[in-house]
């Protein structure tokens, strides 16, 4: 039965290469890279990084072939989020540095030609922000301007005289949706924190007001933006009564009643204006004065597979007629992990986004395996298979998002205290010195990793094989025509072990790629040529594991006789000489 499910799933992905472009847009195909702004590099030696931290090591990134980088929020905040709770969305925030190191960095990006993509959190303000403020002080000048800027509801009217929350809506952070307000005598609505009110999209005025900090922002050189918590923009509309209809009871296993899995959330979470919502701000960002290059949108999304898919743009008869995100996250391999669906599994998970992707001009598939929300990709999966992960993410078609750090393997750091998020927040392990190069403060905002002396940037640049060195070569291959233009093909040989050809039909110049990643811990033994078609008898060994010393890089493999350790990932170049691809 699984040799049989190998073979259907290995005719369904053989998908046919693309027509090749002369030039390609600065974003397809590109190698997107998240800062953790507190957390990359300290400038000024307070042990929080900031701008001018990013700015001394832009050059680096340049190394291992970043086409963006995608900074988490810089923007003014009282931190009780991370800075996902701004209080002035057009300033930078003191710890970061000022607008003017903004500029500088703007400078020194376009230097380099990387783009930077900022973090736009649209769902909430701070409740320190000025908007905020005045809409809770109906004393205040400029109240009627700003009064329906937010959620705002007066609750249900109980029989003993006293009020409750208009409806049972929780946070997304646990506990009740809704906060009262003395000076209103009304509740208000924020999907995560009490000090993240949520602005009210069904008033025409926070559109503009929200349009106008996309241009603003792009009038000072940014290349497009990263949409946070896209799914949560809107929530129902107030029902007869004035108040809002309950949400059902999701009953799902080992949900406390506070809890935001208690829920089913139809009113609260990807509603249908979202998706047009999302549009609005992709025609800002086409608009003429922006058109020296293309802007573009990344949209965070937890959703279902058709509702993500959505957010590339409305689609009439099989074709996007209106443009929304060029990458809407595909969280599909972060989400599901490896342990909980081996090979089969992710032959499932990529076959299905790439097979699902809406038809328009300029669509890619993206993929994403760690972030700031979750554990490190080196823990989840143990550091010995960081190398296999790296090129999964490096030879799928398509956009790749990397996590800061996860291209030289750090790992989680045990904070007992902290928010449970920071574990993988903490300072990018740049060399061996004090705070592994990554401030000269004696006391860094998270702790450094115990591990930093063995894992840095210094030392791997510096070693003959590492994680790093094999980033850097990937890098390079992903700009060959074959891992930008090539088709697929995947195939799992067992549980353990995915392989998968990337090729173009009939251009000899073209070179074949064939990838396989034994995430098992014992050897495994096979014909790679039963698995996939066309292979040459003979394959060039580009990059492996760095663990692996029965297979090195450049050596030759008989591809219908390979052996390949346990937990190693291999690529393998060879000549195309396949008119057809099958």
């Amino acid at each position: 039965m699984k040799l049989l499910f190998t073979f259907i799933v290995l005719a369904i992905c053989s998908v046919s290469g693309r027509i090749l472009k002369m030039v390609d847009d600065w974003w397809e195909y590109g190698h997107f890279y998240q800062i953790y702004p507190r957390s990359f590099k300290d400038g000024n030696g307070d042990g929080t990084g900031d701008l001018k931290g990013i700015i001394e090591n832009l050059s680096y990134l340049k190394t291992i072939d970043v086409t963006g980088v995608w900074l988490s929020p810089i923007f003014k905040s009282p931190m009780k989020d991370t800075g996902y709770d701004i209080s002035d969305f057009r300033n930078i925030d003191p710890i970061f540095g000022t607008l003017d190191d903004f500029e500088h960095l703007m400078a020194r990006s376009r230097e380099l030609d990387i783009k930077i993509i900022l973090d736009f959190v649209p769902n909430h303000s701070s409740d320190q922000h000025e908007w905020f403020k005045k809409s809770c002080n109906p004393n205040d000048p400029d109240f009627e301007k700003y009064k329906d800027f937010y959620v705002w509801n007066n609750g249900k009217l109980l029989p003993d005289g006293t009020r409750s929350p208009p409806s049972n809506w929780l946070s997304v952070f646990t506990g009740s949706a809704w906060t009262w307000v003395e000076s209103r005598q009304q509740y208000y609505y924020h999907q995560f924190l009490p000090a993240q009110p949520d602005l009210n999209f069904r008033n025409p005025a926070v559109h503009e007001e929200m349009k106008e900090i996309l241009r603003y922002w792009l009038r000072k050189g940014v290349s497009g933006f990263r949409i946070d918590a896209v799914p949560h923009l809107y929530e129902s509309e107030e029902n007869a009564d004035g108040v809002y209809d309950d949400e059902p009871l999701s009953g799902a296993d080992r949900c406390e009643p506070d809890e935001y899995c208690y829920l089913n959330h139809i009113h609260t979470h990807d509603l249908n204006e979202t998706f047009d919502l999302v549009y609005e701000w992709r025609r800002v960002l086409d608009e003429d004065e922006f058109s020296n290059q293309t802007r573009i949108l990344m949209a965070e999304a937890y959703s279902p597979l058709e509702l993500a898919l959505r957010y590339y743009g409305r689609v009439e008869n099989g074709e996007i007629v209106e443009y929304g995100a060029q990458m809407p996250f595909n969280f599909e391999l972060m989400s599901n992990t490896w342990m909980e669906t081996g090979s089969y599994g992710y032959i499932k998970y990529i076959e299905t986004w790439l097979l699902n992707l809406p038809k328009g001009n300029g669509i890619h598939a993206n993929w994403v395996l760690g972030n700031h929300d979750g554990s490190r990709l080196a823990t989840r999966y143990k550091p010995s298979r960081t190398d296999l992960f790296n090129i999964l993410l490096k030879t799928l078609p398509g956009i790749t998002v990397t996590y800061y750090g996860e291209e030289i393997g750090m790992t989680d750091v045990l904070i007992p205290s902290g928010d449970k998020r920071e574990v993988a927040r903490t300072p990018m392990q740049w060399d061996s010195s004090q705070n592994a190069g990554f401030s000269s403060a004696s006391l860094t905002w998270l702790p450094v990793a115990d591990n930093f002396t063995e894992c840095n940037v210094e030392l791997q640049r510096n070693l003959d094989r590492s994680f790093l060195k094999n980033v850097i070569e990937l890098g390079k291959l992903r700009r060959t025509k074959t891992l930008k233009y090539g088709g697929l093909q995947l195939a799992a040989v067992d549980e353990d072990v995915l392989v998968y050809k990337r090729q173009i039909a009939g251009d000899a110049t073209a070179d074949v790629i064939a990838v396989v990643l034994n995430l098992g811990t014992i050897d495994k033994y096979f014909d790679l040529t039963y698995y996939l078609s066309a292979l040459p008898e003979k394959m060039t060994v580009s990059v492996v594991s760095i663990h692996s010393t029965t297979i090195n890089p450049g050596d030759s493999v008989e591809t219908n006789n390979l052996k390949v350790p346990s937990e190693v990932g291999i690529v393998l170049v060879g000549q195309n000489n396949s008119r057809y691809f099958m």
